[in-house]
């Protein structure tokens, strides 16, 4: 077969309508076979002929797209000098746009002899049990798309598992349940477009492996946060097929939900592989380039330094490996129009050295590109190594899971002592964690449930997990939940107790939605979602993770869509600046209140059994301006938050001219209520853990004096 010297870039497989160009980086490598395989599996193999620099390359007239291909890297094995290198290891692509299949856990798809990783090599041929690289075809016709681009202050998220949302939908035929197809169907759009978010964050898409102690267990990595390829999407999720069709799906599903102004931010996980430890598969990475790709440890090459406890940990300090990372984001913007990516393990991508440092080459570069630096980028802000925990320390440019709001306003509902000025804080967008820095409120993505933990309603069901199914003995996940004082754990038919479990989870949604922030909703949440108080079901493919849509609560669902209503109705509940809380035209932006209609005093918030609190916001102090720069001004709102056990009577803010407050949300209620209306200092009785939210007449703000409020026009 013919081979042409080609091109050094782009790396990985490109095809240009008569034929391939192959290049792949490596600076242990003597010498690069480029293996292709036809429909029945057989081999052919063509040494790449030309190197330039460090980039080993060629280029195959007549290699179609479909075509299946690996590498084999000749070079040194030398584990004790950092070096695996083994030309009998098939390799996948660390560019390839497309992978099929995955790992059939023979011997030989490890280096050494099981059971003896220290050992020598093993040179057995792993070709017949490893995934293979696929050239796909990069054109696509993507009409008028456009991203929707909605601002910061305006997203709403909803996080989604690709198979687990659509996969048990009767609606949706049955050969695209579980798929790219099935997310893109009408009903599956439908139901995100009546709930009102305005983003997607898909678990992860890019090809991952399911880990052979899982595999033995008659388990799967569920979740996929064991990536092999970061240019790939994950082919079991296409309806279509796996030699490119993968791409042109996941491409059509961008394209509808970016139609109906949706935008798709995708979870990544770039600070490790699923090549694990020393004793893990040699699958790629680690035969093409172990120093490069990997941070070995220093004093022991043979072992890795672990920062993610998966094993291995990226090696940022590389600039192969910073442009592969770099490369990887921009085509995901660029080829696929995917709008962001929330960054799993964040912190470990700011190690240069050991310390996690905000400054560090891998923010400075983002920065500076100006591609990635217009997409939404989302940190999750720790690792699991020393100093990883770093909530409010990333970059500007950047927003955060905010794990600190998740604890918070969990032990508030939970009726913790001493949480109440902390719970005031994370309400208003945590200025305390992101102003210093120059950042706004959106830098908080708020949650109070995401895929690795609890659900909703099993966070208020359950005090203990119960993670028996994963074949751990019940270790792994969060050790505990601690009371939530919602009767007896577990499943019950009691209605005493099943109303204060929905009440629960109706305190928490009001508290998501109406915090300033972007909040970001776990998908089937709104449903009631349940998996038995299993809270780490990163191994549970099957009923227990995949969302029940034969077994919806209606009344939640309805309850949430309204909420969220209620926010994009109100830009109040969406600044784009943090509450300053002094004097505007003779009010005040925000002010908070006792029960009696006091405000709150320095010695108010030591109390360490206070657990209610009224919350004033004055529609007529945004501070912001609309699209067409005209100043926002918005209705008032006083919102009460009880926390407690028992029934608390709070006093109304007073309303110039005899004005009223009407209800427009109620968690003593089944739904937001609409036309209850009470007068201005009227005391009203609210009852144990609710949420009460009122409105007045819009542009209304308010004066105080000694005892009460005064609102004025």
């Amino acid at each position: 077969m013919d081979v042409w010297p080609g091109r050094p870039n782009p790396l990985g497989a490109t095809y240009d309508g008569s034929g391939t160009n192959f290049a792949l980086f490596s600076e242990a490598a003597e010498r690069v076979e480029l293996s292709l395989f036809d429909d029945g599996g057989q081999e052919t193999r063509i040494t790449l002929p030309e190197q330039t620099g460090l980039t080993h390359h060629g280029y195959v007239p007549g290699i179609r797209p479909g075509q299946c291909y690996g590498f084999r890297v000749h070079g040194p094995y030398d584990p004790g000098a950092g070096h695996r290198c083994l030309s009998e290891k098939l390799l996948v692509d660390p560019y390839a746009k497309a992978i099929e299949g995955g790992v059939d856990w023979n011997p030989a798809v490890y280096g050494h002899a099981l059971g003896d990783p220290d050992g020598p090599a093993n040179r057995d041929d792993s070709a017949p049990y490893v995934p293979r690289s696929v050239v796909i075809n990069p054109y696509f016709d993507w009409g008028h798309d456009r991203a929707p681009r909605t601002p910061w202050h305006d997203t709403i998220i909803y996080e989604l598992h690709i198979k687990g949302f659509t996969h048990t939908h009767p609606q949706i035929p049955e050969h695209l349940r579980g798929t790219y197809a099935g997310l893109a169907h009408p009903v599956a759009v439908d139901h995100l477009k009546k709930l009102g978010v305005t983003a997607v964050e898909l678990m992860p898409v890019h090809h991952f492996v399911h880990d052979q102690f899982l595999e033995d267990a008659g388990k799967r990595n569920y979740w996929g946060y064991n990536t092999l390829g970061y240019f790939a999407p994950h082919d079991e999720y296409a309806s279509a097929g796996s030699r490119g069709e993968q791409v042109q799906e996941f491409k059509q599903l961008v394209k509808t939900l970016h139609r109906e102004g949706i935008e798709v931010i995708l979870d990544v996980v770039y600070n490790h592989t699923c090549e694990g430890n020393h004793c893990g598969p040699t699958l790629s990475f680690r035969g093409i380039d172990n120093k490069a790709y990997y941070r070995v440890d220093s004093h022991n090459p043979r072992r890795y330094v672990d920062y993610t406890g998966t094993g291995n940990t990226m090696n940022m300090r590389h600039p192969h490996v910073l442009q592969l990372i770099m490369d990887s984001l921009r085509y995901w913007i660029l080829e696929m129009h995917v709008d962001g990516f929330r960054f799993d393990l964040a912190s470990t991508l700011a190690r240069e050295l050991h310390a996690v440092d905000r400054l560090a080459v891998f923010f400075q570069i983002i920065q500076q590109d100006p591609v990635i630096n217009q997409a939404k980028l989302i940190a999750e802000p720790w690792d699991v190594g020393e100093g990883g925990y770093q909530v409010g320390n990333f970059p500007p440019l950047w927003s955060e899971w905010n794990g600190k709001y998740r604890d918070s306003v969990r032990d508030f509902w939970r009726g913790e002592d001493q949480k109440l000025g902390e719970f005031a804080a994370r309400l208003t967008g945590s200025s305390d964690l992101y102003a210093m820095h120059g950042r706004r409120p959106h830098a908080s993505v708020n949650f109070v449930t995401a895929h690795d933990g609890f659900t909703l309603r099993d966070l208020v069901s359950y005090n203990h997990k119960h993670n028996d199914d994963n074949c751990e003995n019940n270790r792994d996940g969060e050790s505990h939940n601690r009371s939530w004082n919602c009767g007896e754990e577990g499943e019950t038919d009691d209605p005493d107790v099943l109303a204060l479990r929905t009440r629960q989870q109706c305190n928490f949604l009001a508290t998501l939605f109406l915090s300033q922030g972007v909040p970001m909703l776990l998908a089937g949440d709104e449903l009631g979602r349940s998996q038995r108080g299993n809270n780490n079901t990163y191994c549970q493919d099957n009923e227990l993770s995949w969302i029940d849509w034969e077994r919806q609560d209606v009344v939640l669902l309805e309850f949430v869509r309204r909420l969220i209503a209620l926010r994009r109705a109100h830009p109040i509940f969406r600044r784009r600046r943090f509450f300053l809380g002094q004097d505007i035209r003779g009010g005040r932006d925000i002010a908070w209140f006792t029960p009696d209609g006091a405000e709150m005093t320095a010695a108010d918030w030591n109390l360490s059994f206070a657990r209610a609190v009224g919350i004033y916001l004055d529609g007529g102090a945004i501070q912001s301006t609309d699209r067409r720069g005209e100043p926002l001004v918005d209705d008032s709102f006083f919102m009460i938050f009880n926390a407690h056990d028992g029934p608390l009577e709070f006093v109304l803010p007073h309303v110039r001219d005899g004005g009223s407050w009407e209800v427009y949300v109620c968690t003593e209620r089944d739904l937001p209520v609409g036309g209850l209306a009470f007068r201005s200092g009227e005391r009203i009785d609210v009852g144990a853990r609710s949420v009460w939210v009122f409105c007045a007449a819009r542009g209304v703000h308010f004066e105080t004096i000694p005892g009460h409020v005064i609102a004025t026009s």
